[in-house]
């Protein structure tokens, strides 16, 4: 290939128009140039050396490999160690136990047997994980065992940690507490059944799908609302002894940020500490919170059997309005309050059966009724959520449920839409610069648990 320098290419621009002003007097003039040029040119482009001319050497080494007896010899200077783990059992004796784990050792089970602490490994419940360290002989070198604290009193926060180990041939145990750490996880899921199969499908703990309720039912009637199709992505805190998932619990922690599609709408919450409170809540990415002043029913999951409206009694037989809301569930169903309030009455009221009535404030109150049994008494303060009493059928019922009422001075209201329209509580504005930071990164952990599963609403 030619290559025309700059200059040459503006010169013949020139030229060209000057033969088209005077073709035959500068015709061959204009040739012997362009020729001359081409030549410098074609000249002046190959400067840079031919890679195949270039000198070579070729350089031939011999390596050394050593004789199979001096690897054998490195080898055996290696100090060899072995490690296993697993769970106790509740029949493991301290042989069984360490027999599983490749441990043979007759004076570590026999010091298992006889310490006190090291008893522990086999005593009570199984489940306990244990680790452990042996050399090539199968000897032990160390155990770790961890199982839940001592102490019943942080059973929930803490673990204990035990510690068998030879020292100067010897063996020793050691016994501390330590707190849980907690990590977080991500899941999605597609309901397709109900909410508690979502969860089972995604592999996801059982409590993550009580938690979304929890967080969710002061926009979302779980009993009515739910639609095949609707999809959650969560990022949730699982408790980790020494980076290792615990297993004598679900070790499910706190969800720490939620988004729920219900219906093609997206619903996100957060969780929150408030730095001038103790309490923290879970908030919407706009700072309002997701605890409404009511929620939206007082069971976590049962189904609606008659709603506000007119209907025919089933015992007097007649047509007459139902100021509240039933709730078919089995005899024994946890009933919750629905909002703060106090106590006003709890006995038995006709037929009614079991009942409790609370005061909310500001002229608004609940009943619930054809409780099996109640657990609250006259004047007790209660909080949102707090169980007050069971499903039952005393009274006028023909089966286990719920009668919920919801009143305003007074006045039947219906219990859904007044727990829809119910106030939020809005994030303090002295908080609101760290409120932003942890709402950024909820909507991080939020945006790679939806890729799981690619589905998501317009965010609310």
């Amino acid at each position: 290939m030619t290559l025309v320098p700059p200059f040459a290419q503006r010169l013949l621009v020139t030229v060209q128009a000057a033969v088209l002003r005077h073709p035959r007097r500068v015709a061959g003039t204009v040739l012997a140039v362009l020729g001359t040029f081409a030549v410098t040119a074609f000249g002046i482009a190959p400067l840079a050396p031919d890679a195949a001319q270039l000198p070579q050497r070729l350089i031939t080494e011999a390596l050394q490999v050593p004789g199979l007896d001096r690897q054998l010899g490195d080898l055996s200077e290696q100090v060899l160690e072995l490690n296993h783990s697993d769970l106790t059992r509740a029949s493991d004796t301290a042989d069984s136990l360490l027999r599983r784990l490749g441990v043979s050792d007759p004076v570590a089970a026999a010091f298992i047997r006889a310490d006190r602490d090291a008893r522990r490994l086999t005593d009570g419940r199984g489940g306990k994980m244990v680790q452990v360290r042996t050399a090539a002989d199968g000897t032990l070198v160390e155990l770790i065992a961890r199982f839940p604290a001592l102490d019943a009193a942080r059973n929930a926060s803490h673990f204990t940690r035990m510690k068998l180990a030879r020292i100067n041939g010897q063996f020793m145990s050691t016994l501390e507490t330590v707190a849980l750490v907690p990590q977080v996880r991500l899941g999605s899921g597609t309901v397709r059944t109900s909410l508690w199969a979502a969860t089972d499908d995604a592999r996801l703990p059982e409590a993550i799908a009580s938690q979304l309720i929890e967080i969710f039912s002061g926009d979302i009637d779980f009993h009515r609302q739910l639609r095949k199709g609707d999809a959650f992505s969560v990022a949730f805190e699982t408790l980790t002894a020494d980076d290792q998932p615990i297993s004598w619990n679900d070790g499910t922690g706190r969800i720490v940020a939620a988004e729920f599609v219900n219906n093609g709408k997206a619903l996100q919450a957060l969780w929150f500490q408030d730095g001038s409170k103790a309490k923290g809540g879970y908030f919407g990415p706009d700072g309002r919170s997701r605890r409404k002043a009511f929620l939206a029913s007082p069971m976590e999951f049962s189904r609606v059997t008659s709603g506000f409206a007119m209907r025919f009694h089933p015992i007097l037989q007649n047509w007459r309005a139902h100021n509240g809301v039933d709730y078919g569930a089995p005899t024994g169903t946890t009933v919750r309050s629905v909002g703060d309030g106090v106590v006003e009455s709890a006995g038995r009221q006709n037929g009614y059966g079991n009942v409790v009535q609370l005061l909310h404030g500001n002229g608004k109150s609940t009943l619930y009724a054809h409780l099996s049994r109640i657990d609250v008494r006259q004047g007790q303060r209660v909080e949102q959520g707090q169980r007050i009493g069971a499903v039952g059928a005393t009274g006028w019922a023909t089966g286990p449920h719920l009668h919920f009422e919801f009143r305003v001075n007074g006045q039947f209201q219906d219990p859904l839409q007044a727990a829809r329209v119910s106030e939020n509580l809005v994030i303090d504005t002295t908080q609101k610069a760290r409120f932003q930071q942890v709402a950024s990164i909820a909507q991080h952990q939020l945006d790679a648990a939806e890729s799981l599963t690619g589905f998501r609403g317009d965010a609310e």
